[in-house]
């Protein structure tokens, strides 16, 4: 007897501001995961201020690509995620997008509802999992929900909230290099070693598989920051003092580059050169 295949889990996680106008190379990839033509996509724009826009930039994007008729999820309260016909619909999604906004509204509505434990059956069984800006930041298991932007690391001047879990031991941060979060994402990874850190840039995403590996595809770079054998001050310093941080890997990724988030180590590199139409490939020399 043949056992069933497993589903290829896939998330698609976006730093924001991805291209929706031009070759939308990032939407279009999220449309091929989640079946082109055949895909049944829906769209959560509950972070954003501006929803019936977002849903409509979407939707129009989606269906350029093929992927006509996608349902919107958008429950107001946690009472309402706990809706059977919108829980339904989740299920019998084949990709599920959440836009950008604040990804505080997505952790109350979102987080431990019946909606948000669909999002986490609908990764199992192999649905795409897409989400740009605050959508990409509620995915990891803890969240910046706010935080002081600047460079410079500094003591307890951000917030972590409990976010969807679907990419466990792991912080996302997004608009990384935009809006200078390096040392915010940076503070709570040194504070917390056990956590992995991830900037993603602005219209740049890694597509994560289940076997814990990242590719970066877009125009920027996504970061990884491992500060597990650092050095810090974090159980002295004072609120607002910058930290000391000594020892800590970053790892600077742009598309092409693949990566294993559980060995913390590059697997493989493809360097791209679209004005020549051709691909450089390099093998990682932290490969075994």
């Amino acid at each position: 007897m043949v056992s069933p295949a497993v589903p290829l889990q896939k998330l698609l996680i976006i730093g924001g501001a991805e291209d929706r106008v031009g070759k939308a190379k990032i939407l279009r990839r999220f449309v091929k995961l989640a079946g082109g033509k055949a895909a049944r996509i829906v769209i959560i724009p509950t972070a954003s201020s501006f929803q019936d826009e977002v849903v409509a930039a979407y939707g129009q994007v989606f269906a350029r690509f093929g992927a006509t008729g996608c349902a919107i999820v958008n429950p107001r309260t946690r009472s309402e995620a706990d809706d059977a016909s919108l829980v339904q619909a989740l299920d019998e999604a084949t990709g599920v997008f959440m836009s950008g906004g604040n990804q505080l509204k997505l952790s109350q509505i979102f987080a431990g509802t019946a909606c948000g434990e669909a999002i986490l059956r609908a990764h199992r069984r192999g649905a795409v999992v897409g989400g740009t800006s605050a959508g990409a930041s509620i995915m990891s298991e803890f969240m910046i929900s706010l935080g002081d932007e600047s460079v410079t690391p500094r003591q307890r001047t951000s917030q972590l909230t409990h976010g969807l879990g679907l990419l466990d031991g792991v912080i996302v941060d997004q608009h990384f290099a935009q809006r200078q979060r390096y040392g915010r994402l940076m503070s709570i990874v040194a504070s917390s070693p056990n956590l992995i850190g991830i900037g993603i840039d602005e219209d740049t995403a890694i597509e994560v598989t289940d076997n814990r590996e990242l590719t970066v595809i877009g125009r920027g770079a996504a970061y990884v920051l491992d500060c597990r054998r650092a050095i810090t001050d974090a159980p002295e310093a004072r609120t607002g003092a910058p930290l000391l941080v000594s020892g800590a890997i970053v790892h600077s990724l742009p598309a092409g580059a693949t990566f294993d988030i559980t060995k913390l180590m590059l697997t493989d590199f493809v360097e791209q050169h679209p004005d020549l139409g051709v691909t450089v490939t390099a093998a990682a020399s932290s490969r075994p």
